[in-house]
């Protein structure tokens, strides 16, 4: 999860979030040094002592900062269109799980095994207990396998909602009639966060995500004991 002071993104839980930090890095060094080039150049002009500057005519300078900027853009462009039909690929998911966004809390459905389904509210201040997140904890964590291909199903029941898990690199919009897709895998255990991503009320702040992934023995103990009670 995030921390105070934090300048970047969160760790890496999953290989699509992998790709977008390595992606990030990347543009970012293209950033720095096209930043670098104008700042020299502004430099160089600024201090010149050259008194005839003007010219009518550059064809060499023309093709530079014509040629230079496409050849920035495909270095750009690839890799992010790579990663776009990552996030798009979905490759026969070990798990499906519809989740509703609603004023304001979340509601999940396991479709693989029903009718296993529970609403997740965001635990008030006054009952959090010690070592919680106060706005992140949840009374029903959304509990995963690790290492498994699960697809979400995400949808609204009222206005339009965001599901978001930024260590996940998981970011998809709740619409109202409509179902959106999307997939992740958990390279780990651990507790992951999220919250909702789109204004959707005065209560938007108030309903986190938490999704808690473990070893595939205890989400089978954990889910018989959820279709007992």
């Amino acid at each position: 999860m995030a921390h105070p002071s934090q300048l970047g993104f969160q760790d890496a839980a999953s290989p699509i979030m992998e790709e977008l930090l390595h992606f990030h890095d990347h543009t970012l060094m293209v950033v720095f040094l096209i930043s670098s080039l104008v700042l020299y150049i502004i430099t160089a002009m600024m201090s010149t002592k050259l008194t005839n500057t003007g010219s009518m005519d550059a064809q060499e300078v023309e093709m530079i900062w014509t040629i230079l900027p496409a050849i920035i853009m495909i270095v750009i462009a690839l890799p992010s269109l790579r990663i776009l039909y990552l996030m798009d690929e979905v490759s026969d998911p070990h798990l499906t799980i519809k989740s509703i966004g609603h004023q304001w809390y979340w509601s999940y459905e396991f479709t693989d095994y029903d009718p296993l389904a529970f609403d997740s509210y965001m635990i008030p201040t006054n009952d959090l207990t010690l070592g919680h997140f106060r706005l992140l904890e949840v009374d029903n964590r959304m509990i995963i396998p690790m290492e498994t291909p699960v697809r979400m199903l995400i949808t609204s029941e009222d206005v339009l909602h965001s599901w978001a898990i930024p260590s996940l690199g998981v970011k998809t919009d709740a619409i109202p009639g409509r179902l959106n897709q999307t997939t992740f895998i958990t390279t780990r255990t651990g507790i992951y966060y999220g919250q909702c991503s789109e204004i959707c009320g005065a209560n938007h702040s108030f309903m986190p995500i938490v999704i808690e992934a473990v070893p595939l023995q205890n989400f089978e103990k954990w889910s018989m004991l959820m279709l007992e009670t």
